[in-house]
């Protein structure tokens, strides 16, 4: 009998086990699990829908980890209550502009605060509303770091004019405005368990088509996701699945509007074996991943000149080969978050003849803690405690 005839009858095998398994075989795809909120751990309680903050709230620093509070277990009902309605999602915007509008001097800054600006930041991100938890950060990030509501820019600054200046919160950057309350306020947000769509594919020049909007940035973001094949555990892979990994990009305009997209790197299936330890190297292809859910996220303020690196990367990749092993989707988010200025320090593991980077050991990293900052500064990161 030939190789070549052995080869084929081994493929046969392997999908006739396949097949069994009922479930269908794609590298770097997301779980067919549906994702189960738990703001327990995120959150300031009932209280911030209440329009009053809670004297019980500690007031530790927060220092580039999730917030833990556990106190206010009935939290959750009472956000979604909250947000099942126009009037409660009204009321939820109305009670942030008013903390924007009220705490723009040191003598209203205090760890409450702050603290309440970070779970915001979690909560908005577990709805996808991506630029509007980063605003929540940016705030919690600047009354942490300086009473007085500055922010130190990066070295290279958030754009090519702005050099060695400052980012002042009252100066009307980030804040929170009409913008949002027609994203948030207008469109019925749901928290609740439901299927997730299916990405679909989205090409380059849709990509930078979108921050091409002809309107002068104010900053720029990126968000880091990671779905893990087994929520809190390092699997590699569970059968067939094997999770994602995918970035998003915000670009804030000085008009108070603000352009993302949500992508990630895919194989493209050639054939069943495709983008599998017996054929790992296959077309490579972008999808849009606004919908798609995460167990681990981190965010970062990034400046211009980081932003266009990242876009760059993402021109390099189009139509760049997907190899299961070398190129993947982890490959390709965490080459992004590394021209931001940050990553993790473990995000390797090994499968059936094959190992590299992949979503099951990276989500597990940033459980850990084990992530990285080259520049020192504050990282937004989220995921649910209870995956500890």
């Amino acid at each position: 009998m030939t190789t070549h005839h052995i080869k084929y009858l081994f493929s046969a095998f392997v999908s006739i086990v396949l097949i069994s398994f009922r479930l269908p075989v794609s590298a770097q795809l997301s779980a067919a699990v549906k994702y189960k909120l738990n703001l327990q751990h995120d959150t300031s309680a009932h209280n911030i829908i209440d329009e009053s903050y809670p004297v019980s709230l500690a007031a530790g620093p927060i220092l580039n980890k999730p917030v833990t509070d556990k106190t206010d277990a009935g939290f959750e009902t009472e956000l979604e209550s909250q947000l099942d309605s126009h009037a409660g999602r009204k009321k939820l915007l109305t009670y942030l502009k008013d903390l924007s509008v009220t705490n723009t001097n040191e003598a209203n800054y205090n760890q409450a605060k702050v603290k309440t600006y970070y779970k915001l930041a979690n909560v908005f991100a577990k709805l996808h509303l991506y630029p509007l938890a980063m605003k929540c950060f940016f705030k919690a990030m600047a009354f942490k770091n300086d009473g007085n509501n500055l922010l130190p820019a990066a070295s290279d600054s958030l754009s090519s004019d702005t050099t060695g200046r400052e980012l002042r919160l009252n100066s009307g950057l980030l804040a929170i405005n009409a913008q949002d309350d027609s994203v948030f306020v207008n469109n019925p947000v749901q928290l609740k368990d439901k299927k997730e769509k299916k990405s679909k594919s989205i090409t380059y020049n849709r990509i930078v088509s979108t921050f091409d909007d002809g309107k002068k940035a104010a900053a720029y973001a990126l968000l880091f996701h990671v779905k893990q094949p087994k929520p809190g555990k390092p699997a590699v892979f569970v059968r067939a699945n094997t999770g994602h990994t995918f970035i998003t990009l915000i670009k804030y305009n000085t008009d108070s509007t603000s352009v993302s997209v949500s992508f990630g790197f895919y194989p493209k299936k050639d054939n069943i074996f495709s983008a599998t330890p017996w054929e790992p190297e296959t077309s490579g292809t972008f999808k849009n991943d606004e919908a798609h859910q995460w167990d681990e996220v981190m965010g970062k303020f990034i400046t211009e000149r980081r932003f266009k690196r990242i876009l760059k990367l993402t021109r390099n990749y189009d139509g760049l080969e997907y190899h299961l092993s070398k190129n993947n989707c982890t490959d390709f988010a965490l080459q992004a978050a590394s021209y931001a200025g940050f990553g993790v320090t473990n995000s390797k593991g090994s499968w059936p003849l094959g190992h590299g980077n992949n979503p099951g050991t990276t989500g597990q990293s940033i459980i850990a803690g084990a992530v990285y900052d080259n520049d020192q500064a504050d990282l937004f990161i989220d995921f649910d405690e209870a995956l500890k």
